[in-house]
């Protein structure tokens, strides 16, 4: 099948934030965090990763500040629980394992608990990850999706972008 929405990765990336899968409002943008009532766009302003707030169709900016994206599964879109997850897991490791080998960044940050739980294979809390791959942190950050009001938790997002700051190659 094909991706869904293109990866947005390159060579001398610090960041690259990976959701689960595209939602169907991204799908259909083809732009990732696409739906109004996400908050991505907003917290990645706000906690001073982008220096002004993007729209989803500016993604490709974020390169500008060596920021790429990504998702744990790329076949699909959908929200989390519709994405079939215990079919894919195995694949869609792999797969992210590889695109993070290939751009190197400093930190794997999942922008969703399901992901970051499926890619490293059990419960997990927000935060940093005690796992790496290779030279890269892992941190697993509250879904900005509308549909994740109840989880929100902008502070761990500037407490990600704090650690960002204090790692800058």
């Amino acid at each position: 099948m094909p991706d869904v929405l293109h990866d947005l990765l390159g060579e001398a990336l610090h960041i690259v934030l990976c959701g689960t899968a595209a939602s169907t409002a991204s799908a259909k943008a083809s732009a990732y965090y696409a739906h109004t009532q996400n908050k991505f766009w907003t917290i990645l302003h706000e906690t001073g990763l982008t220096p002004k707030k993007l729209q989803p169709h500016q993604f490709r900016d974020l390169l500008h500040y060596r920021i790429g994206l990504t998702d744990l599964v790329k076949t699909h879109s959908g929200m989390d629980h519709q994405i079939p997850l215990s079919r894919l897991r195995k694949v869609a490791r792999e797969r992210l394992r590889a695109s993070i080998a290939g751009s190197r960044p400093r930190f794997l940050a999942f922008t969703s608990k399901t992901a970051g739980q499926a890619f490293l294979g059990g419960k997990r809390d927000y935060g940093e990850q005690p796992e790496w791959l290779d030279q890269t942190r892992i941190w697993i950050l509250p879904s900005t999706s509308g549909a994740a009001n109840g989880s929100w938790r902008p502070e761990i997002w500037h407490q990600f972008a704090d650690k960002v700051r204090s790692q800058r190659r």
